[in-house]
């Protein structure tokens, strides 16, 4: 039986505009996976403030990382649906000649492509095998559960069940390690290696690792094999969280507050990596590589370096394929 394999991120609006990115967020904010607050109250805040005002704020910040890379690629439209969608282009001329049986394509959590309407696709295509592969390397509620979810749903709303197979994290898988570290080790030999490399994680609320939630301990974990495959002393770098929205306390030590407090110290240059991210995306054109060099920068830090994603890297696409086959039917471990 032909097996898909489907590439998944997380989404984006379909174009930088307030309306494109209200109807996003709405999606993407409306599921109790990635906010947890009780459903009544969150809805009224949802609807009474974040989506009335947050859009106008935030699409102009879309608009300027459309068309938009760090490493040199000529992306077309959002970066996020640009990176995921190639990445399945490459994966599968990767496969070509070790399994014919297998397509690879894409699809988003929340926005267009959705995994609903791609599996049904696939399924008139005459696919009833399929490996679900969350571009999330650690693991987390907020994000590889919500596939989690959308898998389910396909369970319960189909009589002729297709069996369905998901990768649930990759946080220290050897090649990944490697990437990231060939990733590194590029941007060094090309612009030195500066004081401090700062490995910045996306966030999540501290309440949610009390709750069982594994991913601080894999991303402390990602970091920790990263720094040994660098043989970078406890000195040399910091893990930090990025990206927190509203009110509550979040995993720290926050990015922005890290490297001001960095740059007020007289730490010179610093280069971050956000180990957590397999595309760039809003959270690392703009936050990372603009809004945070102006945070150190401003606080007397002299040079600021951000190391993109591994995006469309070779070594990426062979850490993917490993793990594709590694969880294929035949080949699950």
């Amino acid at each position: 039986m032909p097996t898909a394999v489907i590439l998944m991120n997380l989404g984006t609006p379909a174009e930088p505009t307030p309306a494109a990115v209200r109807q996003f967020l709405r999606e993407f904010l409306s599921d109790p996976r990635v906010v947890e607050i009780p459903r009544p109250l969150w809805m009224a805040i949802l609807h009474g403030l974040v989506l009335p005002l947050r859009p106008r704020r935030i699409a102009p910040a879309y608009r300027d990382i459309w068309d938009r890379s760090e490493d040199g690629e000529p992306v077309e439209g959002s970066p996020i649906l640009y990176y995921t969608r190639r990445q399945a282009e490459l994966l599968q001329e990767y496969l070509r000649g070790q399994r014919a049986d297998i397509t690879v394509t894409h699809a988003m959590t929340y926005g267009k492509p959705g995994l609903a309407e791609t599996v049904a696709h696939l399924r008139r295509e005459g696919f009833g095998s399929f490996l679900v592969f969350p571009l999330y390397p650690q693991y987390s509620a907020t994000t590889t559960a919500a596939v989690y979810d959308q898998v389910a749903r396909l369970y319960r709303n189909n009589r002729d069940i297709p069996d369905i197979t998901l990768v649930r994290d990759y946080y220290r898988h050897p090649l990944y390690i490697r990437a990231l570290a060939n990733s590194v080790r590029e941007h060094w030999r090309k612009r030195g290696a500066a004081e401090k490399l700062l490995l910045s994680f996306h966030g999540i609320p501290k309440a949610n690792i009390a709750k069982g939630d594994p991913y601080y301990r894999q991303c402390c974990d990602t970091a920790e094999h990263l720094a040994a495959e660098l043989e970078l002393g406890e000195d040399r770098w910091q893990v930090s969280f990025q990206s927190r929205f509203g009110k509550a306390e979040w995993l720290q030590p926050y990015t922005d507050k890290q490297l001001i407090e960095w740059g007020r110290q007289g730490v010179s240059s610093v280069d971050v990596i956000c180990p957590a991210f397999s595309a760039d995306c809003l959270e690392t054109l703009e936050e990372i590589s603009v809004e945070n060099r102006a945070n150190f920068l401003g606080a007397g830090g002299e040079d600021y370096r951000y190391i993109p994603a591994l995006n469309l890297r070779r070594d990426h696409i062979e850490v993917l394929a490993a793990i594709v086959q590694e969880k294929l039917p035949g080949n699950r471990q």
